[in-house]
């Protein structure tokens, strides 16, 4: 039998011993919060609430939330609860739709971001001795440094190469025959298809594990990367507000959605609308506070991601049921919710479509409409009968299942750009 990496007590801890360690380390960070941050201690004087209120994890829903607009209001470190000088690294995001969200890092913060990475790896199958190829972009993007400290964490050997250069990518995976490959699933799309027009077999590589984050992706889309390159395909969360990649993950061995590291972050799921939280087991926005964060603790943050909270399978951590949607990437086409990865889940049951799409948004008068660009698969004549009936087809299942009609606008192989990171699923010409 080949070797595994062994557990951490906490992972096996029981669900009373958890608990009694998020309640310690959550009164430590509110206090830490209010005695160090300014915006914290202002926000939680405003509610008229004290880190001495929270008696129990339910006094959690008595303190305020936190928002991206709150990071960008304190921008650049305005939220930080300990001195510039004491943060060891900063991270952001890109900043396309506003200024920035700024996170720093204390020793500390490294440390454990690297363990919980570490962590989320070994769940994801790793074995000592394995070779990672991490494909996420490095830089100011929490995703490249994460996967490479956690994966070193853990023991094993990184290759760094970031995104872009699909070519040299496919080669150095051709010549180094890395076990895991860390990296968005629409990119790792791009790659084989790179490995293909290379005349490389994806199914013969040396890949066993992909750990795939970054984006929403449906399981539809996990069982056609784990046919089509021959491999576990696994999700992993985080977000940089919280901490980066590695908040959860999915354990190999049962896939049902990512196990949060509970130890570190605690989760709520409440209702959108109203804010008030709900039971595990019902749907919502998910929202997380840092147990053990020194730089910038995050209380209460709204993630926008819609998912449930679930009980633990693999391990005694609760579970959260795979993002397949955010509240605000919902299009809205003639009063009808419409996610992208519902658009998503229904192409990839066509055997003549690849799962390579857009939605495109656009007014006629004052109607919305909406179309739906899509590759065909390799081989297949885009405006041949066979792919023009899936696509009739297509649309016909997206007006049952999703209830708004749509546009289907076939594309050759190749046709819909490729994304070197997160994919961009929807184009929004409508303010045009």
């Amino acid at each position: 039998m080949t070797a595994s990496f062994p557990l951490e007590p906490i992972e096996k801890a029981s669900v009373d011993e958890l608990r009694a360690l998020q309640l310690k380390r959550l009164k430590a960070t509110l206090a830490h919060a209010y005695a160090n941050s300014p915006v914290y201690a202002a926000k939680f004087d405003a509610a008229g609430v004290h880190p001495e209120d929270c008696r129990s994890l339910a006094d959690l829903a008595k303190f305020p939330f936190t928002t991206k607009h709150d990071l960008r209001e304190s921008y650049p470190f305005g939220m930080f609860a300990v001195p510039r000088g004491q943060c060891a690294r900063i991270h952001a995001s890109s900043g396309t739709t506003g200024k920035p969200t700024v996170v720093g890092y204390t020793r500390n913060d490294i440390d454990t971001w690297s363990l919980v990475m570490a962590r989320s790896i070994r769940a994801s199958g790793a074995r000592p001795g394995d070779l990672v190829h991490v494909s996420y972009g490095y830089g100011l993007f929490t995703g490249g440094l994460g996967a490479h400290y956690g994966a070193e964490k853990l023991g094993l050997t990184v290759v760094p190469f970031g995104g872009g250069q699909t070519e040299r990518q496919v080669q150095l995976i051709h010549d180094f025959r890395p076990d895991i490959i860390m990296v968005t699933p629409s990119y790792m799309l791009a790659i084989a298809d790179e490995m293909e027009r290379q005349g490389l077999d994806p199914r013969a590589s040396s890949l066993r594990l992909g750990i795939f984050g970054a984006e929403p992706w449906t399981n539809d889309m996990r069982a056609a990367i784990e046919q089509r390159l021959a491999i576990d395909a696994v999700d992993i969360y985080g977000l940089s507000e919280v901490m980066g990649p590695g908040v959860a993950n999915e354990c190999v061995e049962t896939k049902d959605g990512p196990t949060i590291w509970e130890d570190h972050f605690y989760p709520e799921v409440i209702d959108p609308g109203s804010g008030e939280p709900v039971a595990d087991g019902e749907l919502g926005e998910l929202v997380f506070t840092s147990l053990t964060k020194e730089a910038l603790p995050i209380i209460r943050y709204r993630t926008r991601d819609l998912t449930r909270l679930l009980p633990g399978t693999a391990r005694t951590m609760r579970r959260m049921e795979k993002i397949t949607g955010r509240s605000d990437d919902m299009m809205i086409v003639r009063g009808v919710n419409v996610f992208p990865t519902q658009i998503e889940e229904l192409i990839c049951k066509r055997e003549e479509l690849a799962p390579h799409y857009l939605c495109i948004l656009t007014r006629e008068g004052p109607l919305d409409c909406l179309t739906v660009a899509v590759e065909v698969r390799a081989g297949l004549a885009h405006e041949g009968p066979p792919a023009q009936a899936a696509a009739q087809r297509l649309a016909h299942e997206i007006k049952t299942y999703v209830g708004t009609s749509a546009r289907i606008e076939l594309r050759p192989p190749g046709g819909i750009e490729r994304s070197l990171g997160k994919a961009k699923r929807v184009l929004d010409q409508r303010k045009a």
